[in-house]
């Protein structure tokens, strides 16, 4: 972390996101669903807003209704953070099933062809337009191989298309390949250890109404979770509310912020009490922000904190004076 200028005090205005209450994460949070086999991520965030009685809810990134595992649904406000998940990495483990008899040797050299940046088109199944992209493949390993059933595991970028990376492989052996099972273990940060069944949601939410909320804390996360692997600038609470009114981030109300920020990328912008703020694009490189003194440093893209969380402290003066 860089600090750009003197830490100053925060005014207390907003709050920390660990000490929110049920009610504000029922708000502004994140469950985090084991999603079953059989409906779709729609249909599964559906019944977790309607199960809480948010305003709104939306998933963070789909998976087939054959596909299980880590689901995070955010809720209300939070909604607007859910994009943040495009950005990190997602796990899966899977069954792979060979269309022919296949040598391990072999199988685990065309998985490290596969490692990296790949070119992908969706599957014909998919929600997207079908054009070929790149994604990355952080990592594919073999598990275990029964009969012509491959059990592997990947780390991999969002939006990698795990059934049409079987069939490719399956192409590259010379053999053909199918995805057979497919379970999501991570999402961001977001992991199996985090999950909950729609029916330990059902019953948390039904003891918070009775007047016992601690299942239901435990459950909620606050939308900042979804954060976690994203580069950060940390900002002034003068600076705030003219992010949340729509003003791009100035070089003045920055406090400190990470070190591998680069120009074009993503960066998350943050409170001084922790507190996710928006989204933006970089318009500099983080050295560059550290040897200026004036200028924009941040377009900002994504808001997802309401306005009047803090004070308004900018008048009508130029745009980059805003955040003095």
């Amino acid at each position: 972390m860089l600090v750009k200028s003197k830490r100053p005090i925060s005014s207390g205005k907003g709050k920390r996101p660990e000490e929110r209450t049920v009610g504000e994460l029922l708000e502004d949070g994140v469950i985090v669903i084991d999603k079953p086999s059989g409906p779709t991520s729609h249909q599964v965030t559906s019944w977790v807003g309607d199960m809480v009685g948010a305003r709104k809810s939306a998933h963070g990134g789909t998976l087939d209704p054959r596909v299980t595992g880590v689901l995070p649904v955010g809720l209300g406000n939070a909604v607007r953070a859910m994009d943040a998940l495009h950005y990190g990495t997602k796990a899966y483990v899977g069954v792979m099933r060979m269309h022919g008899n296949v040598d391990r040797r072999r199988l685990e050299e065309v998985f490290k062809e596969f490692t990296d940046e790949i070119y992908q088109t969706p599957p014909m199944r998919s929600a997207v337009k079908r054009e070929l992209r790149t994604r990355r493949i952080v990592s594919l390993s073999l598990t275990e191989i029964s009969g012509r059933d491959v059990l592997f595991k990947t780390d991999c970028e969002a939006g990698t298309y795990i059934r049409s990376l079987c069939v490719d492989i399956g192409d590259a052996i010379a053999l053909g390949a199918h995805l057979q099972d497919l379970r999501r273990t991570r999402a961001g940060e977001l992991t199996e250890d985090d999950a909950v069944s729609l029916h330990d949601l059902k019953d948390a939410f039904e003891e918070h109404k009775a007047g016992n909320s601690a299942a239901l804390r435990k459950m909620l996360r606050p939308k900042e979770v979804l954060l976690a692997q994203m580069p950060k600038i940390e900002i002034k609470d003068s600076a705030v509310d003219a992010i949340c009114h729509g003003a791009n981030l100035a070089i003045p109300g920055i406090v400190s912020l990470d070190e591998h920020i680069r120009k074009g990328g993503t960066v998350a912008v943050m409170t001084l009490s922790g507190e996710g703020v928006a989204l933006g694009r970089p318009l500099m490189d983080s050295e560059e922000v550290m040897k200026r003194s004036e200028g924009f440093a941040v377009d900002i893209s994504r808001v997802f904190m309401p306005t009047g969380t803090y004070a308004r402290s900018w008048g009508s003066s130029a745009q980059e004076n805003q955040q003095k």
